[in-house]
This record gives structure tokens, C-alpha cells and sequence, in this order.
């Protein structure tokens, strides 16, 4: 019996060694220190202050300066913009000036007009000449036309008292008017004859200068009655003006 007990005890002194030994290899106690989920999880990483935390890397520096470049675009464009509209407006502005000035205006005469003449009703014995502008600039009526009957040697006067107060002016397509007195109502005007043909000749911007190229509008087929009481008006802006003398 005492021998069955000392090999007990022998082989229960052996069992502890080998225990011993394997915990000083560093298999067993470092293995399950490792392996311990606590520890894995409070040396994980943190985000740092101002970094992406979905990335957990910080964000790219802009060096495309995006807020810096729209607002340098913004600039230049508004600039440009603006250089622009400046140059357009003002130079545009300035040609318009330049084509209502008296430089770029000519006068009105045969080569740029439509010339009629008409009988009215009223008043009596009265005639109305329209000129109408059918050129592409701005021509001036200065005056008071200068008529003459088929191959008549004098020339009818003006009434000084229709000359209006600025030079009669039509852009293309519009039309300024005369009247023509042709004979005396009361019988009184003498010399009477009846004319065929009609001449008009136009003044320059000095009275009696030459105006240019002469019209002559076609008379009613009858012809017209005139005397020495011919008198016709300056030309006028307005038909009633021409014809309420």
C-alpha cells in the first residue's frame, strides 16, 4: 500500500511540473489575454477633431480655392459683363446721336422726294403740294418751294407769316406740305391764265440757294387756274398748317 500511494504522489508531482512548464512558455495566459474582446475594442483608433469619421481620414485641402475662383470668376465675368454692356450701349447711343444730327441729314429735293400736287375744295381756290421722303436718310424742307408755271417768268412770293418756327424735317417714308394760293377769290388778281405744267424747285440752307434736283408733278388734266395773287406757304410739318392760310 505505501508503495501505491509513493507512486501516486510521483506521478501527481510530475502532472504539476508539466503544468507549470506550459504556463511559463507563453502559450496559454498571453494566448487568452489576446484573445479578450475588451482589449480589442479600447485600443481601436479615434477619429481625430475635424477629420472625416466616416473615413476616418482627414478631408482633402481645396486647392482649387472654389470659393476663392467663383468669386475671381464672378468678378472677371461682372467685369467683362459690364465692359461689355458699357461699349455696346454707349456706342450704340453715340451712333444713333450721330444719325439724328444735322451731318448725317440732307436736303430734300427731286432726287430723294415724291412730289404730288392737288386741287382742294378748301379753301377756294387752293392748292396743296405733299412731298414724301423715299429716301433711307433724314432730308430738311427749308423755305418755301419756288414754283413755276409751264414757261412763267417770275416767281410767286411767300407768306411770311406761315414760316414755322423750325426747319420742316422728314425721316424716310414721312411727308411735309405747302399750300399754293392760286388766284384771288374776289376776281381781283390779274394776268390770269391756265397753266399745264408744274415745276418745283427747292431751296438750300441759305434763302434762294440751290436745294438741288427740281420736281414736277403732274397737273389735273384740265390744268389750273392761277393769277397774279400766287402766293404759296413755307413748307410745313403739318397739312392743316399748309392749308389753314
Amino acid at each position: 500500500m505505501r508503495i501505491r500511494r509513493t507512486s501516486h504522489l510521483l506521478a501527481l508531482t510530475a502532472l504539476a511540473a508539466l503544468a507549470l512548464t506550459a504556463c511559463e512558455d507563453g502559450t496559454g495566459v498571453k494566448d487568452e489575454g489576446a484573445s479578450h474582446p475588451a482589449s480589442s475594442t479600447a485600443t481601436a483608433a479615434q477619429p481625430k477633431p475635424g477629420t472625416d469619421k466616416s473615413t476616418r481620414t482627414a478631408p482633402a485641402k481645396d486647392t482649387t480655392g472654389s470659393a476663392g475662383s467663383s468669386g475671381t470668376t464672378g468678378g472677371k465675368a461682372g467685369g467683362t459683363t459690364g465692359g461689355g454692356t458699357g461699349a455696346g450701349t454707349g456706342g450704340g447711343t453715340g451712333d444713333k446721336a450721330a444719325d439724328d444730327s444735322s451731318d448725317s441729314r440732307v436736303l430734300c429735293n427731286g432726287s430723294n422726294t415724291r412730289v404730288t400736287a392737288q386741287t382742294v375744295p378748301r379753301p377756294l381756290n387752293h392748292m396743296l403740294l405733299t412731298v414724301t421722303n423715299t429716301g433711307s436718310r433724314t432730308c430738311d424742307l427749308t423755305y418755301n418751294p419756288v414754283l413755276r408755271f409751264d414757261e412763267m417768268q417770275w416767281v410767286p412770293q411767300a407768306a411770311k407769316e406761315t414760316q414755322p418756327q423750325a426747319v420742316t424735317t422728314l425721316a424716310p417714308g414721312e411727308s411735309g406740305y405747302a399750300g399754293v394760293l392760286l388766284s384771288a377769290a374776289d376776281g381781283s388778281g390779274d394776268g390770269g391764265q391756265t397753266a399745264r405744267k408744274l415745276t418745283v424747285a427747292f431751296q438750300g440752307y441759305t434763302p434762294n440757294s440751290d436745294g438741288g434736283a427740281s420736281a414736277t408733278p403732274p397737273l389735273p388734266a384740265k390744268g389750273v387756274y392761277y393769277d397774279s395773287s400766287l402766293t404759296v406757304t413755307y413748307w410745313q410739318q403739318d397739312m392743316d398748317d399748309a392749308l389753314s392760310w
